[in-house]
């Protein structure tokens, strides 16, 4: 595998990473209503696990309210019981066609409680970073020891990895600062 291949493999790694962490940043309830809140919520219904975005259809109606309405009304139960079962402390209204959530302020207790779960998820991804980082410098070192590379090439690589790497550290510490922002907001 040329050093080229191993370089755009991480990248690749690496950017799935930060898409998974800005997925689990949008979950995070930040006391303002976007859609992102609830999309990647998982429904049990029609005999199967499907997530809330392929089932309905997600709007946000004002700064403090979501509107869900589902493609096939009669999911609304199950829509319901898979908001009540989730982390977010949402309590589903519907009137038989369009469910709404309203979105409590958030207290400054769970403001704080919000704030360590975003600082764990950033470390989560950071590890992962990490993780690939090493995976692919390990390549490189058993490249160079099986003489497919020269030392100069190793070392030029791990150069690179480590570029790819802080950047990518950075944009997470971007995400964190930008999230605990908003969470903070009153």
């Amino acid at each position: 595998m040329p050093v080229k291949e191993i370089l755009k493999e991480t990248e690749d790694k690496m950017k799935k990473t930060i898409d998974a962490a800005h997925r689990e940043f949008n979950e995070v309830r930040t006391g303002r209503a976007h859609p992102g809140l609830i999309e990647g919520l998982h429904v049990e219904c029609y005999g199967s696990n499907m997530s809330l975005k392929e089932l309905a259809s997600i709007s946000v109606a004002d700064p403090k309210t979501i509107m869900i309405q589902p493609w096939d009304p009669t999911v609304i139960p199950d829509l319901e019981r898979a908001i009540a079962n989730s982390n977010l402390g949402l309590t589903p209204n519907h009137d038989g066609k369009v469910i709404r959530l309203n979105i409590p302020p958030l207290s400054e207790e769970r403001r704080k409680e919000l704030i360590k779960t975003v600082k764990d998820m950033a470390e989560k991804s950071r590890v992962s970073m990490r993780t690939i980082r090493r995976d692919s410098n390990d390549k490189l070192k058993k490249m160079k020891s099986d003489k497919l590379v020269s030392e100069d090439e190793e070392f030029k690589a791990h150069e690179s990895v480590q570029k790819l790497t802080d950047k990518y550290i950075k944009e997470i510490d971007s995400m964190l600062e930008d999230k605990e922002k908003q969470l903070l907001e009153h």
